[in-house]
């Protein structure tokens, strides 16, 4: 097997970064000095390196061991800034644990403005501030080829971040992680926020519901570009996790979200969160639900919840299954959670929902159903849907000729009513036609009815 060169380790640490979550990228580094070589000079042999644009020097990775020591003029870190952004080869910049701060950021940044070549930048542990974000604004405007960059465990706070978010607003970059920063809300502009961001770390950090708000404006809309989005161990509570919700409801770019150690989610929203990617209430529901999440984590603590996320699990691998084919995951779903005895029964206990599968279903296409069921589940979950289709079937059946009995009953009444109406109707028109006619037949009548009780009377011999 062909050895892993350098370039393509910088493209495969690119590329899974974010994925990896390492903490120690000390192995980037290339210019450890050998048994023989003084650490000194194997520093400035680095530097030299850099300088004269070495194709072989592809990362430049110090820390505060190799640096502070000796490293504390302005001058150099401005003379090194300018050697990097002269530099074509260099593909990952990584100046963490204390090799820098805010002094040395104004100058390392005065130096480097741009770069045509550095696509991975790794500042994190420096205990910089807003302050420091502020002189890197010239590089990210002249660095298009940056794709990934992690500040992460700074001093930056919500000011600081969203300085770095308007100054990186025209830059190609992909990847950038700020956990632990101190972030708390989040103030975002679609605007002035980078087009093509699509992971976003800010784990251990304090981000509340207003932070939550921001973020929901990154996941709306048909331009979301997200893909991930780490939020572990902040302050979101309810209100924090149902701006989210919400915001996912029509989100078709998020694949990973995870909301792991914010323990204010009540079990409440973490039902929420579970309905969002399966919803049991019915089949229409579970169709409509999230297709694109391939992972979400909710945070655990006894065994509900666990059974909360094991049904998540379910739903998000069948979506990642069917990752390009949302139709397709939802039909998925349907056959998988809904048309599985125990996998519905689960779910439904946990989203407290009444009520067969079966009643939805037309009766026309049932036969098709329970094809289906016996040639993906076995005969045994044929069986049991055969017990609860008939079952619903016949009730459906009793109920519909019951209705259209009734029906009937009630609507014969008032065609017989209005019958006898348009029958009277008739006959007043008839008299009225006849004119003073009408009259004359009605004294005839009432003479010939004298005319008939006198005989009567005169027949059973009552006298006058």
């Amino acid at each position: 097997m062909a050895m892993e060169s350098d370039s393509d380790s910088s493209e495969r640490l690119v590329a899974n970064y974010f994925e990896h979550h390492s903490d120690d990228f000390e192995y980037f580094d290339d210019s450890s000095s050998s048994e023989e070589e003084d650490e000194g000079d194997s520093w400035l042999a680095v530097l030299q390196k850099v300088k004269d644009n070495d194709p072989k020097k592809l990362q430049l990775a110090e820390n505060d061991q190799n640096i502070n020591a000796r490293l504390t003029s302005g001058r150099k870190w401005e003379e090194i800034g300018r050697d990097v952004s002269s530099n074509t080869r260099l593909e990952c910049l990584f100046l963490s644990h204390g090799a820098l701060d805010d002094n040395k950021m104004s100058f390392f940044f005065r130096g480097l403005t741009g770069s045509c070549s550095i696509k991975f930048m790794q500042l994190h542990r420096n205990e910089l501030s807003v302050e420091g974000v502020r002189t890197m604004a010239s590089f990210f405007q002249n660095a298009n080829n940056l794709r990934a960059m992690r500040l992460s465990n700074n001093n930056l706070k919500s000011e600081g971040f969203n300085v770095l978010l308007r100054a990186l607003h025209s830059s190609h970059i992909e990847h950038l992680n700020r956990d632990g920063c101190g972030i708390e809300s989040i103030e975002i502009d679609n605007n002035f926020f980078p087009k093509r961001l699509e992971n976003l770390d800010l784990s251990k950090n304090n981000i509340n519901a207003e932070g939550c708000r921001g973020l929901a404006k990154l996941l709306k809309g048909g331009n979301a570009t997200l893909e991930r989005l780490s939020l572990e161990c902040n302050d979101i509570d309810d209100e924090g996790a149902e701006i989210l919700v919400d915001a996912l409801q029509n989100n078709t770019s998020l694949t990973y979200l995870d909301l792991s150690k914010n323990d204010d989610i009540s079990w409440r929203v973490k039902i929420l969160l579970m309905k969002l990617v399966i919803d049991i209430s019915s089949i229409k529901a579970t169709l409509q639900s999230n297709h694109t999440l391939q992972d979400l984590h909710v945070s655990l603590g006894g065994p509900s919840n666990y059974a909360v996320q094991i049904n998540i699990n379910e739903a998000t691998s069948i979506n990642d299954h069917h990752s390009r084919n949302p139709e397709a995951a939802g039909k998925e779903k349907v056959i998988q959670l809904q048309l599985i005895s125990a996998n519905r029964a689960g779910i439904c206990q946990l989203q407290d929902v009444d009520g067969s599968v079966y009643s939805e279903i037309n009766p026309l296409h049932l036969p098709e159903v329970l094809a289906l069921i016996s040639r993906r589940h076995g005969q045994g979950e044929l069986y049991f849907a055969l017990l609860s289709s008939i079952m619903e079937l016949f009730s459906t059946v009793n109920m519909k000729k019951c209705i259209q009995q009734e029906r009937a009953y009630h609507a014969s009444k008032p065609a017989e009513h209005t019958s006898k109406v348009v029958e009277l109707d008739a006959k007043l028109a008839s008299l009225e036609e006849a004119g003073g006619g009408g009259k004359a037949e009605g004294s005839e009548c009432d003479n010939n009815v004298d005319q008939r009780s006198y005989k009567r009377r005169k027949g059973l011999g009552v006298s006058e």
